[in-house]
């Protein structure tokens, strides 16, 4: 089957859209409900949590659901598309709230975000699931895989720095109002990139079974396999640390930053992190790696990201945190090692399923890499119901009944804040460290081992066959 630029570049930018409606989702639904809309942090995070864990679980249901579709257009294209214009038009009713109060709000909320969940997985799962149905020359699978991830973090940035630069502008100074004609533009990305996804892109024709995994399977195996559980420790404890400070950033750059330019502020910071993370993967980490192993790399940036924490607490409490150039330094040590640790995570179970095969004699790379998705999506959902405790009990007021002011929080509230953004990913980090320190034992050096023994076994069954 062909399959060019064309078709590369419109599997490009399905990844862009979808990204762009994820990033808008994750970072920023905490805040409307909360800040914006009045209701209660904890419940909003309580909610988030809820729904998070309830979309892990539901992914291998939904790969089940793809795997027996079999239409004249595909089966996993259809879904794309179905998925796409059913998300989207949640999107723009997350975001457009109703003007209800108390109970009613808090329904709302419930029922539109676990949707949005639902109609989300419901185009992601197939979206990744389709590439080797499009093509079935190795190398264009494996550029399709780069193209996807590297475009799927240019949707993430483009949100990450735009959404609030956008949201002030849209909305005159209403940040609801805002919010609301932003939804409106990134859904209609959204739809226009994966119609163009669908319309470019076909697929062979295969009656081949789709593999699915399920959720007992995905724990089955780590309980087998004592280094792929480390690594997906490790990764729970990282990216809770990470999700509960991409969180709670907004809310200090507004409250505590503060000023009439604290949008303008947020942007710079953002964009700055956002660069370096990319920096961290593509430059920072092949330097280091030409001098050291990749177990030392992961512990250098854990200590590094732990220094940069510590560096933004010892910033705000010097009070000198109204400077964006002194602020950025701990922001970018920060980004620069999540952007690295997000690579060697990713190596690292790798390496643990050779090791699974070597003890155990079965190969369980999909359950493996599954049980990633899983983990990074609890991880998130753990996140945001600290951050929504957090919030109500250091008692920060949003500016729900404000016509655009910025509510003025108690030194006691702001403290409260700078606290949670720091000393809880500390926290979070130094655990990672530990764990990985002392259990974590597939060095470079034990990794090439296993592999070696691995080909030696395949060879030596292959010769006696």
């Amino acid at each position: 089957m062909k399959f060019g630029k064309k078709e590369m570049s419109a599997f490009g930018l399905g990844a862009i859209g979808k990204d762009m409606v994820y990033a808008l989702s994750a970072s920023f639904v905490m805040y409307y409900y909360q800040d914006i809309l009045g209701i209660s942090a904890a419940f909003v995070g309580f909610i988030l949590m809820i729904a998070r864990v309830f979309d892990a679980i539901n992914d291998p249901f939904m790969g089940i659901l793809v795997a027996k579709t079999n239409t004249k257009w595909g089966r996993f294209r259809p879904w794309v598309l179905l998925g796409t214009v059913l998300n989207a038009i949640v999107l723009v009713w997350m975001f457009n709230a109703p003007h209800f109060e108390g109970s009613a709000l808090k329904t709302f909320f419930s029922i539109i975000y676990i949707l949005w969940g639902v109609t989300y997985t419901m185009m992601d799962i197939p979206y990744w699931s389709m590439i080797p149905a499009v093509t079935d020359n190795a190398r264009d699978r494996e550029s399709m895989s780069v193209v996807g991830r590297t475009c799927a973090g240019v949707g993430n940035a483009l949100i990450t720095v735009g959404t609030v630069i956008a949201v002030a502008a849209l909305g005159g100074g209403n940040e609801r109002a805002g919010f609301g004609r932003f939804a409106w533009i990134v859904a209609i990305i959204f739809v226009v990139a994966e119609a163009l996804l669908f319309i470019t892109i076909k697929e062979t024709k295969s009656d081949e079974k789709m593999e699915t995994v399920s959720i007992r399977e995905m724990f089955a195996s780590l309980f087998h396999n004592d280094q792929a559980m480390i690594t997906v420790i490790t990764i729970v404890l990282i990216n809770t640390a990470l999700y509960i400070t991409s969180n709670l950033i907004i809310y200090f750059f507004k409250y505590d930053i503060g000023g009439s330019g604290w949008q303008g502020t947020y942007t710079l910071f953002s964009s700055v992190g956002g660069g370096s993370q990319i920096l961290g993967m593509m430059l920072v980490y092949p330097l280091l790696r030409k001098s050291f192993g990749n177990t030392q790399i992961f512990k250098m940036c854990l200590i590094s990201a732990i220094t940069g924490y510590a560096l933004l607490l010892a910033v705000c409490l010097l009070g000198f945190a109204h400077s964006i150039v002194i602020l950025l330094i701990p922001g970018i040590l920060v980004f620069l090692s999540n952007g690295i640790l997000t690579v060697l995570t990713t190596v690292f179970l790798s390496a643990s399923v050779d090791y699974g095969e070597m003890k155990t004699g079965h190969r369980e790379e999909s359950v493996i890499f599954s049980m990633q998705t899983f983990v990074v999506k609890l991880a998130s959902g753990v996140a945001v119901f600290l951050t929504g405790i957090g919030l109500t009990l250091i008692g920060l007021t949003g500016n729900a009944d404000t016509e655009g002011a910025v509510v003025q929080q108690s030194a006691g509230t702001l403290m409260g804040l700078r606290l949670l953004m720091t000393i809880i990913p500390i926290l979070g980090l130094i655990a990672a460290f530990f764990v990985f320190k002392n259990k974590f034992i597939l060095t470079d050096e034990k990794a090439e081992e296993i592999a070696a023994e691995l080909r030696a076994k395949k060879e030596g069954g292959l010769n006696e066959a």
